[in-house]
């Protein structure tokens, strides 16, 4: 979560958090909350949450002179303008909401209701979280560490190509499993996406089935070379054509997995004192924010990440003015600090 999502969060839940009104709810909402508890076996904490949101709509249909089984879609939306009119963020209209439909759902057929009044109205839009990436140094400790064992054994030669392509390249996780040594095709198997040493570009599939080249750097390439000469020692004599044409191989000589890339991820930027959760999204956002801080280029950024809409790769531009914006406040005199 990022720092902005956390303050939002606690703005939020100090305004949902004053005690709701002492008078016991209404016996259809204790009804409810009795049938989930026995019947759904609820948890007491999501319970005490639904009973408080419960409290809050009781106290908002008295305000406007309703009884609870006359209110309709209309009056819902007024309840939650005047929440959100009293501090409450998107995620907590949105717990608000989750809870008092729940509520209808289950008594409107019993009370023989219209329909469900709270069906179809929806909390305002959280604002769009930051991607998180890394700094340039971070990135830098990550990818230059030089344990002895890099230098010898095929596991770690094999992830250290995987992560210098994966920033270098801005691969998607999905995408840097699925590459091949080279281009494959035959009557059993073709390949999806694959290395070109002498092109000095992969060739990947991405989300929609389109493919796209993107470039590799130097010190990825020359991390890719070291694996590849070591890549026999964890292939099996005999294959699946799928394994056998797979660039990075796991302990057992098939495609290496998804979660063992994640995870042998995570451990090296544990090893390397990251102060953060790694996982290879992180990379790409790296590439991307750290890309457009050099070039400037959004329209080439988006090419290498394969977006479909610019829009999408827009987010990075935010990223990188809140770069500007702290060396700004780090380096500028009259940057507004205090003292």
């Amino acid at each position: 979560m990022t720092e902005r999502a956390a303050k939002e969060d606690a703005m939020q839940n100090a305004a949902q958090d004053r005690d709701p009104p002492d008078s016991p709810l209404p016996d259809p909402m204790r009804a409810w909350l009795r049938h989930l508890e026995t019947n759904r076996r609820y948890s007491p904490h999501t319970l005490d949450g639904y009973r408080r949101e419960l409290h809050f709509l009781r106290e908002l249909a008295d305000k406007a002179g309703l009884p609870l089984d006359k209110l309709a879609n209309g009056h819902i939306r007024q309840f939650v303008a005047r929440l959100h009119a009293q501090g409450r963020g998107p995620r907590s209209l949105a717990r608000t909401l989750a809870a008092w439909r729940g509520f209808y759902q289950w008594w409107a057929p019993a009370a023989d209701l219209a329909g469900n009044p709270v069906a179809n109205v929806r909390a305002p839009k959280a604002p769009r979280g930051l991607p998180k990436a890394l700094s340039v140094e971070q990135t830098q400790a990550l990818l230059d560490r030089a344990p002895a064992r890099v230098a010898t054994e095929p596991a770690a030669l094999r992830d250290q190509a995987m992560f210098e392509l994966l920033y270098s390249s801005g691969l998607r996780l999905s995408e840097l499993v699925g590459l091949d040594l080279r281009y494959q095709r035959s009557a059993d198997y073709e390949s999806r996406g694959w290395l070109s040493l002498d092109e000095a570009e992969v060739v990947v599939l991405g989300k929609g089935g389109k493919r796209r080249s993107v470039p590799v750097g130097q010190e990825a390439l020359a991390a890719l070379r070291k694996w590849i000469g070591a890549r026999p020692q964890l292939a099996p004599p005999a294959s699946l054509p799928e394994d056998a044409a797979a660039l990075f191989l796991g302990a057992r000589g098939r495609r290496i997995s998804p979660r063992v890339v994640q995870l042998q991820l995570a451990r090296i930027a544990q090893e390397a004192g990251l102060p953060t959760h790694v996982h290879p999204h992180v990379l790409r956002h790296s590439f991307a924010s750290h890309v457009l801080q050099s070039a400037q280029d959004l329209r080439a950024v988006q090419e290498m990440l394969g977006h479909a809409n610019i829009s999408t790769t827009q987010i990075y531009t935010r990223l990188d003015f809140q770069h500007l914006a702290k060396a700004y406040d780090q380096a500028h005199p009259r940057a507004g600090r205090k003292s």
